[in-house]
């Protein structure tokens, strides 16, 4: 019984050691844009973010939240094979918000060893030019 109990235990562990062996990881170039000043004329401004999994299984986003309507995220959607690339493209639109500094997260959910993170936009919107 005792052999049984253990080979039991050493079954689990393996296979723990196991899974816990193929993860994926996101490495971002940066995680943070500044779009610096732009004009209420033209109040629609984009970046792209890049990563790497960096890991040694295929990494999946799940879901990227903006925390307003007014920010948009568009991400890579098919699993990231490990050492390839993927992108999180983020749209702002100012368009009917008050003029001056502003910043935004955008909240990604992975199958990473970090299976959260956020990356942030910011920038600085200038009132109309009078006619």
């Amino acid at each position: 019984m005792k052999k049984l109990v253990f080979y039991m235990m050493m079954m689990v562990l393996s296979i723990s050691y196991a899974s816990a062996q193929a993860k994926a990881d996101i490495k971002f170039d940066k995680t943070t844009h500044d779009f610096g000043t732009f004009s209420e004329n033209n109040p629609i401004v984009s970046c792209t973010f890049t990563f790497k999994n960096i890991g040694d299984a295929p990494l999946v986003i799940h879901q990227a939240v903006a925390s307003c309507g007014c920010t948009v995220p568009e991400y890579t959607q098919e699993p990231i094979l490990p050492g390839k690339s993927g992108t999180v493209k983020v749209t702002y639109n100012g368009t009917g918000k008050y003029p001056g500094h502003f910043k935004k997260s955008i909240t990604l959910r992975t199958n990473a060893k970090t299976e959260m993170m956020r990356l942030f936009v910011e920038g600085d919107m200038t009132a109309k030019d009078a006619k």
